[in-house]
């Protein structure tokens, strides 16, 4: 039996070149990425088609004074903005949108708590009662607006009743130039109440049991666990609903053109958003219309990101 040295040096001929075997043939892994890529490509897509390119084409048409009448614009840089930053009509709906906002952003909150406070109960009753106050979030703008005018007309359900306890004169609700600001923000923080009274409530059976029982313990009373022990564990819910709040004030349309048609009187409760639709389509001013959503969407995107900023910097201070 001949043994093979394989340690030796190969003496074969230098002119017979042995073939190389070819490797085996790797199927090719899908990169790191391309199964997220094509998860997130249908909302990708849906955002660039629905968000991006609308706020781009709006930008586009704020530098223009495009129409909808007249298709070929010419390019104006600048104008619209500077012209609106010094119109009254603007700076007044601004005003009453500010307002608007302010009032949505206090009552809902508010009156999510107590409501939160009250149906933080395990019994059926409670649980029942939970989705009879979320009902009036579902429900659409317009259908809220159209009852609520039924009720708040000076004809309507609620001054009826007002005479019939001995009113002479019932205040307009809608028709008083006074009033009609503070009744839209009402309709609003309405339907509002019950996205906020969940939101309260999630945070209320996220706060420990075991620190309410020591500081009950431990002498507290109800309003002081409620102050030391359950608004601290509450900030994230109240950061959250302000934001929200704070987006539906700012853009709040619906509702200001069931109820009033942004009456009574000379823009008494015309918001930036019902300006914008007014704008473009009822005068069919359509670059001046863009240059006010644009102004609308750096004004919102800045309030938003400050005050989402302080009250992340509170929870972290609680």
């Amino acid at each position: 039996m001949t043994l093979i040295d394989r340690t030796s040096p190969d003496t074969r001929s230098p002119g017979r070149e042995t073939p190389e075997v070819p490797p085996r043939a790797r199927a090719r892994r899908p990169g790191r990425w391309s199964y997220p890529l094509v998860f997130a490509s249908p909302g990708l897509l849906v955002y660039v088609c629905f968000v991006l390119a609308p706020i781009l084409l709006a930008f586009g048409y704020s530098l223009t004074n495009a129409d909808l009448f007249h298709p070929d614009a010419e390019f104006i840089g600048a104008h619209n903005y500077t012209t609106l930053l010094s119109d009254d009509a603007f700076l007044r709906s601004l005003r009453v949108t500010t307002t608007l906002t302010l009032i949505i952003v206090v009552l809902p909150n508010v009156g999510g708590i107590a409501v939160a406070l009250l149906l933080d109960r395990p019994s059926r009753l409670y649980k029942a009662l939970r989705s009879v106050f979320f009902v009036p979030v579902v429900l659409s703008s317009v259908v809220v607006s159209v009852v609520w005018m039924a009720l708040l007309s000076d004809d309507g359900l609620i001054n009826t009743l007002l005479r019939g306890l001995g009113a002479t004169s019932p205040p307009g609700w809608l028709s008083d130039p006074d009033l009609a600001l503070c009744t839209i923000g009402f309709v609003i923080s309405w339907q509002m109440l019950g996205f906020c009274s969940v939101v309260y409530l999630a945070g209320l059976q996220g706060v420990p049991k075991e620190l309410l029982e020591s500081a009950a313990i431990d002498g507290a009373g109800p309003w002081l666990r409620f102050r030391t022990v359950t608004w601290p564990m509450l900030a994230p819910a109240m950061t959250l609903n302000t934001v929200m709040l704070l987006i539906t004030g700012f853009k709040a349309y619906d509702h200001v053109q069931v109820l009033t048609a942004g009456g009574p009187g000379l823009g008494t409760t015309s918001t930036i958003a019902f300006d914008v639709i007014q704008t473009g389509f009822t005068e069919n001013r359509t670059g001046l219309s863009s240059a006010m959503a644009i102004l609308m969407l750096v004004i919102v995107a800045v309030v938003s990101s400050l005050v989402l900023q302080l009250l992340k910097r509170r929870e972290v201070d609680l």
